[in-house]
């Protein structure tokens, strides 16, 4: 399939005039390959044969069809025996051969099928066969990206961006430039096969390249712009894992999106980016022709911070200047407070203005078992039940009673207004956690007091800062399905950090547009084929 696009996407390593993009009508081939974005030769789980994997792109009001290919050979993503203990044999099976596909931030309305959440939604791919995910995005338009949703595997490569425009953007005058050459993800890159378990990431990678720790000056991905042009650049955090303070030098960025979702412009020097977030933020280039840092320096509790060899770092590059490296330096002065975030169209928070002043408030209290290295919300530990929990509901089991896994599932009533309260943890923290099949207002952030029942930032992962800290959201049940909440630091996934909201599961079946019947033949096949049976033995 599409075999031209593979050869090109094989070559290209990183986003740029010449970047991959697909859609929103194409194939998506997941296959093995040994890659070296920051010098060193490790075998990774690739979307096109290339890191990060082809961008996707569509306009709002499309139909996306994508059909993804399982090509999976490397049995390397197996060999690592703590992994055996510690998980049950549905999700080691998880992390070598098979996957799924998760659309970041897409809400699935209607489609609660193509939502790609493995053993939520679907059962994974296994090898040598394929599976269209077909889906519409009436009403969305911004920045989003795709990753493996299939225990680690995105750790190992399986990610890109995912960008659908927008003809009326209400910022088109605001910009002048806005293609594949003008998106940026981060991410952290890892040594060690994610199989093996739990590591900090030695590298950061920018638009798929980066330098290590105790590495050589291999290539830094470069940024070209010309002067005196307005550039909406589209961040997109990447991240298995690391948060990233993002920089560029002697440039101002002001904010215009988070999360798909538009904002109040806000002008600010420097932003945290946490696993699963995204910004469009506008740079106008004023300043000298010259070389400047791309600063992304990951929390240093996660990941390793500092830029000593030009880690940490790309380069932004005026035409016309040497093809050298910059010698800027910078202090940021106007760091984002999120508190300062605003949907660009006031929106009132569903429910009452008052804590607990929704239908319906439930609490995410997060806890760590040190001794069985599981995390747990509400006192229970995420595990992945045998049969998706879609098919679950369309086979006519609706109660928390019969669904499982139990303790992990609560149900939510149609046309209610829904309050999240996220109470920190440190451990491991902060953990950010994205939600399915919504956005939602922002009423509380984890570092501030003040509550916001006007006009909170609408977005899809918010970080729920550390133990002292709350945090409060608030949504609308107008999309009935299973629906997956979880923290987006990959391993925390693995190690139960999730819970499902089942919501109006008895108005699912109605609520879907008609099911592909390859769908239904995922599960037998999962089933009946896994790779990996001497390994379980």
């Amino acid at each position: 399939m599409f075999r031209s696009l593979l050869g090109l996407c094989a070559a290209a390593s990183l986003f740029g005039a010449g970047a991959v993009t697909i859609g929103p009508v194409g194939d998506l081939v997941i296959s093995n390959s040994e890659v070296a974005p920051d010098g060193i030769s490790r075998s990774a789980v690739l979307a096109g044969g290339t890191f990060p994997g082809p961008i996707i792109v569509g306009k709002k009001g499309d139909r996306f069809q994508l059909n993804v290919t399982n090509s999976l050979t490397d049995s390397t993503m197996l060999r690592a025996t703590t992994i055996v203990r510690r998980l049950s044999p549905l999700v080691l099976r998880a992390l070598t051969y098979a996957g799924s596909q998760h659309w970041h931030g897409i809400f699935q309305n209607g489609t609660n099928d193509a939502d790609g959440s493995s053993m939520v939604t679907q059962c994974p791919i296994v090898p040598n066969d394929s599976f269209l995910y077909d889906f519409n995005v009436e009403s969305q338009s911004g920045t989003f990206w795709y990753h493996s949703h299939y225990s680690t595997q995105y750790c190992d490569g399986l990610r890109g961006a995912l960008v659908i425009y927008d003809d009326d953007d209400p910022y088109l005058d605001m910009y002048d430039i806005d293609d594949e050459s003008t998106i940026i993800t981060l991410a952290d890159w890892f040594r060690q096969l994610a199989p093996q378990g739990e590591s900090h990431a030695p590298t950061t990678l920018i638009n798929g390249l980066g330098r290590t720790v105790n590495g050589t000056s291999t290539d830094l991905a470069v940024i070209t712009v010309e002067p005196f042009k307005r550039y909406r650049f589209r961040l997109i955090g990447l991240s298995c894992d690391t948060p990233f303070n993002f920089t560029i030098h002697n440039h101002q960025m002001t904010i215009i999106e988070a999360d798909g979702g538009h904002t109040d412009p806000l002008v600010v020097d420097s932003l945290w980016v946490y696993a699963g977030q995204r910004y469009s933020a506008i740079v106008y280039t004023d300043q000298p022709v010259d070389n400047y840092w791309i600063r992304a320096d990951p929390l240093n509790t996660r990941a390793f911070s500092g830029f000593d060899g030009g880690r940490n770092s790309a380069i932004f590059r005026y035409a016309g200047a040497p093809p050298q490296e910059p010698t800027t330096n910078g202090a940021s002065i106007l760091p984002l407070d999120e508190a300062n975030l605003h949907a660009l169209v006031p929106s009132t928070p569903p429910g009452h203005p008052e804590l607990g002043g929704a239908d319906i408030v439930v609490p995410i209290r997060q806890s760590y078992l040190a001794d069985e290295k599981h995390f747990q919300i509400n006192n229970a530990t995420y595990t992945s039940p045998s049969v998706p929990i879609l098919l679950q509901i369309l086979n006519g089991t609706y109660d928390t009673e019969g669904l499982l896994p139990k303790g992990s599932l609560y149900k939510l009533k149609p046309n209610s207004s829904v309050e999240l309260q996220f109470y920190g943890l440190s451990i491991g923290g902060p953990h950010p956690y994205h939600l399915h099949g919504h956005a939602f207002h922002v009423v509380k952030n984890s570092h501030s007091p003040d509550f916001n029942w006007v006009n909170p930032v609408i977005r899809d992962t918010v970080t729920t800062g550390l133990d002292s800290n709350l945090t409060v959201v608030r949504f609308f049940t107008d999309n009935s399905g299973p629906w997956h909440l979880h923290c987006h630091i990959n391993w925390h996934v693995n190690r139960g950090l999730s819970v499902v909201f089942a919501e109006d599961p008895e108005g699912t079946a109605a609520h879907q547009k008609p099911i592909p019947p390859p769908f239904f033949e995922l599960c037998p096949r999962y089933n009946e084929s896994n790779p990996d049976t001497t390994y379980l033995q």
